[in-house]
Protein backbone atom coordinates (compact mmCIF):
# COMPACT_ATOMS: atom_id res chain seq x y z
CA UNK A 1 0.00 0.00 0.00
CA UNK A 2 2.91 2.49 0.93
CA UNK A 3 4.09 1.75 -2.28
CA UNK A 4 1.78 2.08 -4.27
CA UNK A 5 1.05 5.51 -2.38
CA UNK A 6 5.01 6.55 -3.27
CA UNK A 7 4.54 5.48 -7.15
CA UNK A 8 1.17 8.46 -6.87
CA UNK A 9 3.14 10.28 -5.49
CA UNK A 10 5.78 10.17 -7.88
CA UNK A 11 3.57 10.00 -10.83
CA UNK A 12 1.81 13.22 -9.53
CA UNK A 13 5.01 15.11 -9.18
CA UNK A 14 6.17 14.49 -12.87
CA UNK A 15 3.04 15.17 -14.10
CA UNK A 16 3.60 18.68 -12.34
CA UNK A 17 6.68 18.79 -13.90
CA UNK A 18 5.79 18.20 -17.44
CA UNK A 19 2.83 20.66 -16.59
CA UNK A 20 5.34 23.56 -15.65
CA UNK A 21 7.73 22.82 -18.53
CA UNK A 22 4.79 23.10 -20.07
CA UNK A 23 3.88 26.55 -19.45
CA UNK A 24 7.35 27.83 -19.41
CA UNK A 25 7.65 26.76 -22.67
CA UNK A 26 4.42 28.32 -23.73
CA UNK A 27 5.71 31.60 -22.45
CA UNK A 28 9.43 31.69 -23.73
CA UNK A 29 7.06 31.23 -27.35
CA UNK A 30 5.12 34.16 -26.44
CA UNK A 31 7.83 35.93 -25.57
CA UNK A 32 9.94 35.58 -28.80
CA UNK A 33 6.78 36.29 -30.28
CA UNK A 34 6.35 39.19 -28.63
CA UNK A 35 9.81 40.17 -29.45
CA UNK A 36 9.35 39.48 -33.17
CA UNK A 37 5.97 41.74 -33.12
CA UNK A 38 8.03 44.87 -31.45
CA UNK A 39 10.32 44.50 -34.11
CA UNK A 40 7.87 44.30 -37.16
CA UNK A 41 6.34 47.63 -35.26
CA UNK A 42 9.82 49.47 -35.06
CA UNK A 43 10.67 48.46 -38.80
CA UNK A 44 7.33 49.67 -39.87
CA UNK A 45 8.14 52.83 -37.83
CA UNK A 46 10.99 53.33 -39.87
CA UNK A 47 9.57 52.42 -42.86
CA UNK A 48 6.43 51.44 -43.12
CA UNK A 49 5.96 48.46 -45.80
CA UNK A 50 3.05 50.20 -47.86
CA UNK A 51 5.13 53.71 -48.70
CA UNK A 52 8.11 52.35 -51.02
CA UNK A 53 8.20 54.47 -53.90
CA UNK A 54 7.90 52.83 -57.35
CA UNK A 55 10.10 54.26 -60.06
CA UNK A 56 9.24 51.75 -62.60
CA UNK A 57 6.83 49.42 -63.23
CA UNK A 58 7.20 47.82 -66.68
CA UNK A 59 6.26 44.52 -68.54
CA UNK A 60 9.17 43.34 -70.53
CA UNK A 61 7.51 44.25 -73.52
CA UNK A 62 7.51 47.53 -72.48
CA UNK A 63 10.76 47.95 -71.20
CA UNK A 64 12.24 46.62 -74.93
CA UNK A 65 9.51 48.44 -76.75
CA UNK A 66 11.04 50.06 -79.83
CA UNK A 67 14.89 48.62 -79.54
CA UNK A 68 16.71 47.66 -82.30
CA UNK A 69 17.81 44.36 -80.83
CA UNK A 70 17.84 41.36 -82.24
CA UNK A 71 15.40 38.53 -81.34
CA UNK A 72 18.21 36.37 -80.30
CA UNK A 73 19.55 39.27 -77.78
CA UNK A 74 15.95 39.58 -75.97
CA UNK A 75 15.64 36.03 -75.64
CA UNK A 76 19.34 36.51 -73.45
CA UNK A 77 17.85 39.58 -71.59
CA UNK A 78 15.49 39.34 -68.27
CA UNK A 79 13.68 42.24 -66.12
CA UNK A 80 13.51 42.35 -62.33
CA UNK A 81 12.24 44.36 -59.58
CA UNK A 82 14.93 45.74 -57.64
CA UNK A 83 14.69 47.80 -54.24
CA UNK A 84 17.64 51.02 -52.91
CA UNK A 85 17.46 53.90 -51.00
CA UNK A 86 17.42 56.42 -52.95
CA UNK A 87 18.95 60.18 -52.42
CA UNK A 88 15.43 61.23 -50.56
CA UNK A 89 16.80 58.47 -47.88
CA UNK A 90 13.50 56.67 -48.80
CA UNK A 91 12.61 53.32 -50.10
CA UNK A 92 12.34 52.92 -53.71
CA UNK A 93 11.14 50.40 -56.16
CA UNK A 94 12.74 49.82 -59.79
CA UNK A 95 13.72 48.08 -62.44
CA UNK A 96 16.72 46.48 -64.30
CA UNK A 97 17.05 45.07 -67.52
CA UNK A 98 19.81 42.79 -67.91
CA UNK A 99 21.42 39.70 -69.37
CA UNK A 100 20.06 36.59 -67.65
CA UNK A 101 23.95 35.24 -67.11
CA UNK A 102 24.43 38.25 -64.49
CA UNK A 103 21.02 38.17 -63.29
CA UNK A 104 21.69 36.97 -60.15
CA UNK A 105 24.81 39.36 -59.27
CA UNK A 106 23.34 41.83 -59.95
CA UNK A 107 20.23 41.33 -57.33
CA UNK A 108 23.07 40.09 -54.79
CA UNK A 109 24.11 43.61 -55.46
CA UNK A 110 21.39 45.96 -54.96
CA UNK A 111 20.80 43.78 -51.77
CA UNK A 112 24.48 44.16 -50.62
CA UNK A 113 23.92 47.78 -51.60
CA UNK A 114 20.70 48.36 -49.92
CA UNK A 115 22.42 46.67 -46.48
CA UNK A 116 25.20 48.78 -46.75
CA UNK A 117 23.02 52.25 -47.30
CA UNK A 118 24.64 52.47 -50.30
CA UNK A 119 22.47 55.11 -52.37
CA UNK A 120 21.02 54.73 -55.74
CA UNK A 121 19.07 57.67 -57.51
CA UNK A 122 16.77 55.55 -59.45
CA UNK A 123 16.87 52.15 -61.81
CA UNK A 124 14.82 52.55 -64.61
CA UNK A 125 14.77 50.66 -67.93
CA UNK A 126 16.44 52.98 -70.52
CA UNK A 127 13.12 52.75 -72.95
CA UNK A 128 12.05 55.45 -70.46
CA UNK A 129 14.55 58.30 -72.20
CA UNK A 130 14.18 57.04 -75.88
CA UNK A 131 16.86 54.70 -75.43
CA UNK A 132 19.47 57.90 -75.26
CA UNK A 133 22.31 56.43 -73.08
CA UNK A 134 22.72 60.24 -72.69
CA UNK A 135 19.57 61.76 -71.35
CA UNK A 136 19.73 58.50 -69.15
CA UNK A 137 23.15 59.10 -67.56
CA UNK A 138 22.42 63.07 -67.27
CA UNK A 139 19.45 61.78 -65.39
CA UNK A 140 21.79 59.86 -62.79
CA UNK A 141 19.82 56.41 -63.80
CA UNK A 142 21.21 52.97 -63.25
CA UNK A 143 20.60 50.79 -65.49
CA UNK A 144 22.25 48.22 -67.59
CA UNK A 145 20.67 46.93 -70.93
CA UNK A 146 20.93 49.42 -73.51
CA UNK A 147 21.63 48.04 -77.37
CA UNK A 148 24.33 49.67 -79.52
CA UNK A 149 27.50 48.43 -81.19
CA UNK A 150 27.90 45.01 -79.71
CA UNK A 151 31.28 44.99 -80.56
CA UNK A 152 32.54 47.65 -78.21
CA UNK A 153 29.29 48.03 -75.71
CA UNK A 154 28.77 45.10 -73.08
CA UNK A 155 25.86 47.06 -72.71
CA UNK A 156 24.29 45.74 -75.85
CA UNK A 157 23.60 42.36 -74.80
CA UNK A 158 22.82 43.69 -71.15
CA UNK A 159 26.61 42.66 -69.88
CA UNK A 160 27.24 45.18 -67.59
CA UNK A 161 25.56 47.79 -65.32
CA UNK A 162 26.00 51.65 -64.71
CA UNK A 163 25.96 52.58 -61.26
CA UNK A 164 25.06 56.55 -60.48
CA UNK A 165 26.50 58.35 -63.55
CA UNK A 166 25.98 61.82 -62.47
CA UNK A 167 27.64 60.87 -59.24
CA UNK A 168 30.39 59.41 -61.16
CA UNK A 169 31.01 61.04 -64.44
CA UNK A 170 33.17 59.09 -66.97
CA UNK A 171 36.40 61.41 -67.18
CA UNK A 172 39.09 61.42 -69.67
CA UNK A 173 42.58 60.50 -69.04
CA UNK A 174 44.70 62.26 -71.76
CA UNK A 175 42.45 64.53 -73.34
CA UNK A 176 41.00 67.65 -72.02
CA UNK A 177 37.42 66.61 -72.59
CA UNK A 178 33.68 67.37 -71.05
CA UNK A 179 33.03 64.51 -68.38
CA UNK A 180 30.17 62.57 -68.79
CA UNK A 181 27.34 63.28 -68.48
CA UNK A 182 28.83 67.24 -68.53
CA UNK A 183 28.72 69.04 -65.74
CA UNK A 184 29.11 66.43 -63.39
CA UNK A 185 31.80 66.23 -61.25
CA UNK A 186 32.81 63.23 -58.40
CA UNK A 187 32.46 64.29 -54.54
CA UNK A 188 33.38 61.00 -52.84
CA UNK A 189 31.47 63.24 -49.66
CA UNK A 190 28.45 62.36 -50.78
CA UNK A 191 26.51 59.10 -50.78
CA UNK A 192 26.42 56.89 -53.69
CA UNK A 193 30.09 58.14 -54.95
CA UNK A 194 32.28 55.55 -56.19
CA UNK A 195 35.89 55.39 -55.44
CA UNK A 196 38.97 52.87 -55.41
CA UNK A 197 38.62 50.41 -52.49
CA UNK A 198 34.63 51.18 -52.08
CA UNK A 199 33.02 48.50 -50.82
CA UNK A 200 30.31 48.12 -53.73
CA UNK A 201 33.45 48.67 -55.69
CA UNK A 202 34.95 45.65 -53.84
CA UNK A 203 31.55 43.45 -53.99
CA UNK A 204 31.62 44.33 -57.83
CA UNK A 205 35.22 42.81 -58.41
CA UNK A 206 34.78 39.78 -55.73
CA UNK A 207 31.46 38.89 -58.33
CA UNK A 208 34.29 38.81 -61.15
CA UNK A 209 33.29 42.25 -62.67
CA UNK A 210 35.95 44.62 -64.39
CA UNK A 211 35.68 47.91 -63.19
CA UNK A 212 35.66 51.29 -65.13
CA UNK A 213 37.75 53.18 -63.07
CA UNK A 214 40.77 50.61 -64.64
CA UNK A 215 40.08 51.65 -68.60
CA UNK A 216 42.57 52.84 -70.62
CA UNK A 217 41.78 55.94 -71.74
CA UNK A 218 39.49 57.33 -69.23
CA UNK A 219 37.73 56.83 -65.70
CA UNK A 220 34.51 55.12 -66.65
CA UNK A 221 33.61 55.01 -62.78
CA UNK A 222 30.21 53.88 -63.45
CA UNK A 223 30.64 51.49 -64.58
CA UNK A 224 31.16 47.79 -64.48
CA UNK A 225 31.12 44.45 -66.52
CA UNK A 226 31.58 40.96 -66.46
CA UNK A 227 32.75 39.08 -69.87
Amino acid sequence: MKNQRNKIISLSFIGFAVLFCSIQSCKKKEAQQARKVSLYTQADAVEPRDTVIIDSRLTFLEATAGTKAPKSILDELFLMDVLYRSTDQRLHQGQILTNKKIENDIRNMFVFMLENDFVIEKAIPIVYYSWDDSLSMDDNNTYSFCYRNVSYSKHARGMAIDINPRFNPLRWKNTDRPNQPEGAVPDTTVNGTLYPGHKVVEEFRRLGFRWGHTFSKYYDDHHFEKR
